[in-house]
């Protein structure tokens, strides 16, 4: 086996004793395998990986067109499952022992390409409602600027007028929504009696 050629030694030199280019964040960390202590800290865990697991399952399932089933029970006792084509038919075809009774009938290439087309557009959808989230928080800051430099203590008091024509109609919506919850409150609270 042979070894990678080595740097010259100054270049060696000069690339241990750079700083990092410019992380801030300790990024993604490997965590130990152990028992996390913290019972909220536990279930946020168990929920974070469930979803993960339940992730990488459907994409074993999409991609290889594999039969498979998932059952996780939480710290309560509570059951999860996931099963590609259903946790019932992959478990049917399993006797108890865990011994395979029957393959698990094949899905037809019509519905698997269904089913291709459909996580498409899911993942469409998914970057259309970024690109709206990210449009969205533009105005939110438009909206703060405009409040900023009228010296207004509230987003509601901002000036309409300096406002353009994107900002207007969500700025109206959130309006309806804020006077729709004062509304809302107010039904709540108990009625005083009218001075007579």
């Amino acid at each position: 086996m042979t070894q990678p050629p080595r740097l010259h030694p100054l270049v060696e030199q000069a690339t241990k004793t750079l700083p990092p280019l410019g992380k801030k964040t300790k990024g993604r960390q490997r965590r130990e395998n152990r028992r996390v202590e913290k019972k909220e800290s536990r279930q946020v865990t168990f929920s974070k990986r469930k979803s993960g697991l339940w992730k990488k399952a459907a994409e074993l399932a999409l991609l290889c067109r594999a039969s498979l089933a998932i059952v996780v029970f939480s710290e309560a006792g509570k059951a999860f499952a996931f099963g590609s084509p259903s946790t019932d038919a992959v478990l049917g075809c399993a006797d108890v022992d865990g011994n395979a009774l029957a393959p698990v009938p094949a899905a037809d290439d019509v519905e698997w390409e269904a089913l291709e087309a459909l996580c498409q557009e899911t993942e469409a959808m998914g970057v259309e409602v970024a690109a709206e989230a990210e449009r969205m928080s533009a105005v939110g800051k438009k909206v703060v600027e405009v409040q900023t430099q009228a010296g207004k203590r509230f987003w509601w008091e901002a000036d309409v007028e300096a406002l353009g024509e994107a900002e207007l109609p969500v700025f109206a919506r959130a309006l309806q929504r804020l006077r729709d919850n004062v509304r809302r409150h107010a039904d709540k609270l108990p009625s005083a009696p009218q001075p007579q």
